[in-house]
């Protein structure tokens, strides 16, 4: 019976969203579920992990399992907010409702630039992966073929972009499965029977110690790490385009971010154990360099190939988000009219290409400077997260105050410890935000962001001034 009744309030739900020039909840809980995890397992892993490793050695394993936690409190106040109001714009209509216009329109121009950066940082990884088969070929060639095609998956349809998104995070998912089945496999027989020699988890302290940057390495890698998690807020996004969202949200939420720090600590685990720590290269994912390492360099092209797939789909959900968020300004009147337009199909077909058109910066970026476009990038994507971040808490803060205690207890999702959640995580974000200054790689993103703010600010007085003399 409840099937049934599901079914028919899907059907009424279609009916009027094509009434009223809405989105069409062709998402299932599995395409939303593959669609979080399509977002934040991608370069942060494959390939700016190695980076991470350098920094901290085998100590960053503690670094990523506790920005973990930190990212699951934040998500389960996103939750709270996307099943009370299960809507596109996620945490931009959120905000615009709870704390004001004005936080929404910089919320949700700060995150269209996050994921306009995202598809970047992701092009620009696909350059560098497919630099392993044609080094001769210039990265932004690369960069320029796969936003062509993710550009054209999104405009498709929403259910075509669901069914790839979630084979192409099923590819990695089993990817990195088999890797930390095949890797202690390959540690075991190592014990006993000293095949893949230096293969074994002495490699954690072997060089150096378990800290061999020192305790502070730990402290200073938490913002560079916390960058990785970026972009498994966007599940939020779907709620608008997700079928029973009251039910898929939270179970996708509550699964995602468990099986988010299984894939980071336990495959960084694995490769550390077979490679050492002190010989990995920034340039090279660590995936492949593993593979290498033990004697299967065939095995090595295919890892190549899966962490291509990972760069597309992460880029692929990041063109999702960026454009569901302009639709989402576009009909806040925050920005302009004809990006809310939609295809016969349902799709925001202008946002889409409007989003596109940006993120080509990112293959001019990576012809003029193609050494440092990758880490200029992905730290940008940083400041913008944690402000996204930042907003969901507070906005959260906000939506309890206005509901009181009596509506709050009808709540269908709760998020727990509510408000102690909320300034343990403000406080995290800020210290992201503080150890990545000092570290150095969040200097001038950080500034930048600033500048983007007040640009934002200054666009919308005036928006705001023209509006008031026109009534």
């Amino acid at each position: 019976m409840s099937k049934i009744t599901e079914k028919l309030d899907n059907d009424a739900a279609r009916v009027q969203n094509q009434e009223e020039g809405c989105l069409h909840r062709g998402l299932k809980y599995r395409h939303i579920q593959m669609i979080a995890i399509g977002g934040s397992v991608g370069v942060g892993i494959f390939l700016a992990s190695a980076e991470m490793i350098k920094r901290a050695g085998p100590a960053i394993l503690l670094v990523y399992g506790l920005v973990g936690l930190f990212v699951y409190i934040i998500m389960r106040s996103l939750c709270e907010l996307a099943v009370f109001k299960p809507v596109s714009g996620s945490f931009s209509a959120y905000a615009n409702d709870y704390i004001g216009s004005y936080m929404g329109y910089l919320t949700g121009w700060s995150y269209w630039l996050l994921w306009c950066f995202g598809v970047m940082v992701e092009t620009i990884a696909i350059g560098k992966y497919m630099s392993y088969w044609f080094d001769n070929v210039p990265n932004w060639i690369w960069t320029l073929g796969a936003l062509v095609l993710i550009t054209l998956i999104n405009l498709i349809s929403v259910k075509l972009f669901g069914e790839l998104e979630f084979w192409f995070s099923i590819i990695k998912v089993i990817t990195i499965l088999a890797l930390i089945a095949v890797g202690f496999g390959i540690i075991v027989y190592s014990y006993f029977f000293g095949g893949f020699s230096g293969a074994g988890f002495h490699n954690l302290w072997a060089h150096g110690g378990f800290f061999p940057k020192g305790y502070g390495s730990i402290f200073m890698a938490i913002g560079p790490v916390a960058v990785a998690f970026v972009g498994i807020e966007s599940i939020g996004l779907t709620a608008g385009e997700t079928e029973n969202p009251s039910v898929n949200l939270p179970k996708a939420i509550d699964s995602v971010i468990f099986r988010v720090l299984l894939f980071y600590v336990g495959s960084l685990l694995i490769v550390m154990s077979i490679f050492p720590w002190n010989k990995m290269s920034s340039d090279v994912s660590p995936f492949v360099l593993t593979f290498n390492k033990i004697g299967l360099k065939s095995a090595a092209g295919l890892i190549n190939f899966v962490v291509l797939t990972a760069a597309f789909s992460a880029g692929n959900s990041g063109l999702f988000s960026s454009s569901r968020m302009i639709l989402t300004l576009a009909q806040q009147k925050n920005a302009p009219k004809f990006l809310s337009k939609l295809s016969a199909k349902q799709i925001p077909i202008l946002a889409v290409i409007f989003s596109s058109i940006l993120m080509f910066s990112g293959v001019i970026i990576n012809l003029i400077y193609p050494e440092g476009a990758f880490k200029m990038v992905f730290s940008a994507c940083g400041m913008a997260g944690f402000f996204i971040w930042a907003v969901i808490l507070i906005t959260q803060l906000r939506f309890r105050k206005k509901l009181g205690s009596a509506e709050v207890s009808k709540l269908k999702y709760r998020s727990f410890f509510f408000p102690i959640t909320n300034y343990v995580g403000l406080g995290f974000i800020g210290l992201s935000v503080f150890t990545g200054f000092v570290e150095g790689s969040f200097r001038l993103p950080l500034y930048l962001f600033l500048i983007w703010l007040a640009i934002l600010s200054f666009i919308f007085s005036i928006k705001s001034y023209v509006q008031k003399s026109n009534k």
